[in-house]
């Protein structure tokens, strides 16, 4: 490749093509949680990539995302449009306006692109696919658990050997404070700095760092987070954390999965402003990133409508693929000559060969001839 074709093949930072067998492979695992997905009673919506920046940002999960946000001018309606983020944003309008009338709950899914204006130390691409799901319309426990293993069955099925659902309740020490932290305070908990919180003339600063030495596997951090005094309000949430906790490893033993563990950050707020409740992340040890997020939430389509409860999470398909377990066994490639009819061809696929019309002999692991069939040496 000469210097100019070269310069041609360059893209902007943060995006790549991505080539076989990736793109295989990333379609392979969409394919299966989709159809996982779908047997829990979960129907697709496929949002538009560009949408009105009034509509995309409005107050809820996509005003966070402003700051990600690809802008351009419609030459149509001369208004702003946003290239989407984050596409809960868009689930939650969809819900809210032309699925508004549709029974609850509401159980929703979706794969697609994003795309962000910048990247992170964690993820740095600002293009890659999202898979999710959403339940609109029912604030219960339940719902809770059922978002929680349907993100954990998901992952199971795709080979994650190991798997760290970290839960966290959002806003925990904005709450605690009646929203009244200062800049060191953020800093403090930000940097996981127990010594400057305890040191802090602010009474709710000690307990938001025995909070954060809570941290850890839920069965030693919810008996510390229950000998907290707290408000009523964040006690009742702890409670509510110990129940899922309680309900989600009964479900993971009924189902005998193995490699799961979880873990209680109570203090974890980065991404989840919007997030009321509950929120949690996914991570698998010796993987750089998160595999998905999800949590409970609240959405509304204009400010006069009641706001509706919801609850989803998020997969991160550039992550899950450096972490998924390919198919063990190789595609078994078949060269046939060119000159075959069709008829035979098909037949040959549906007995689950893969068809090379005319290819070289190297390319294959088998030979197809005169009706026979021979694996290549």
């Amino acid at each position: 490749m000469d210097k100019n074709n070269t310069e041609l093949a360059l893209l902007p930072s943060g995006f790549a093509d991505l080539l076989p067998p990736d793109a295989e492979e990333e379609a392979r695992a969409i394919t299966l949680l989709m159809k996982h997905f779908a047997a829990f009673g979960y129907h697709r919506v496929k949002p538009p990539l560009l949408e009105f920046e009034d509509s995309l940002l409005a107050p809820g999960p996509g005003a966070r995302m402003a700051p990600d946000t690809f802008r351009l001018m419609d030459p149509v309606s001369h208004r702003m449009l946003g290239l989407r983020p984050d596409i809960t944003p868009q689930i939650a309008r969809i819900a809210s306006s032309r699925l508004c009338k549709e029974p609850r709950p509401l159980r929703l899914t979706y794969a697609s692109d994003v795309l962000r204006t910048r990247a992170s130390q964690l993820r740095t691409r600002r293009q890659f696919c999202q898979v999710g799901c959403e339940i609109i319309g029912d604030g219960t426990i339940d719902t809770d658990v059922e978002i929680c293993m349907l993100a954990l069955i998901g992952l199971k099925d795709l080979g994650l050997k190991n798997i760290t659902l970290d839960l966290n309740i959002p806003g925990f020490a904005a709450r605690l404070t009646d929203g009244k932290m200062t800049e060191d305070m953020k800093s403090a908990i930000r940097q996981r700095n127990q010594d400057a919180l305890a040191a802090s003339d602010i009474p709710a600063a000690k307990t938001i760092a025995k909070a954060m030495q809570a941290a850890g596997p839920a069965k030693t951090a919810l008996p510390a987070l229950q000998k907290l005094e707290l408000p009523e309000a964040l006690t009742k949430d702890i409670d509510i954390l110990s129940q899922l906790c309680s309900q989600l490893e009964a479900a993971i033993n009924d189902l005998a999965l193995t490699g799961i563990s979880l873990t209680i950050d109570i203090l974890d707020q980065d991404g989840f402003e919007y997030h009321k409740g509950l929120g949690f992340t996914l991570f698998s040890p010796h993987i750089g990133g998160e595999l998905g997020r999800g949590g409970c939430y609240e959405v509304q389509f204009g400010e006069s409508d009641p706001p509706e409860t919801a609850r989803g999470f998020t997969l991160y398909m550039d992550t899950i693929g450096k972490a998924a377990t390919p198919p063990s066994a190789p595609p078994k490639l078949l060269a046939v000559p060119s000159s075959e009819k069709w008829t035979t061809l098909q037949d040959l696929q549906n007995q689950g060969w893969t068809i090379l019309r005319g290819a070289p002999d190297h390319n294959c692991t088998h030979r197809y001839d005169s009706g026979k069939i021979t694996p290549i040496e």
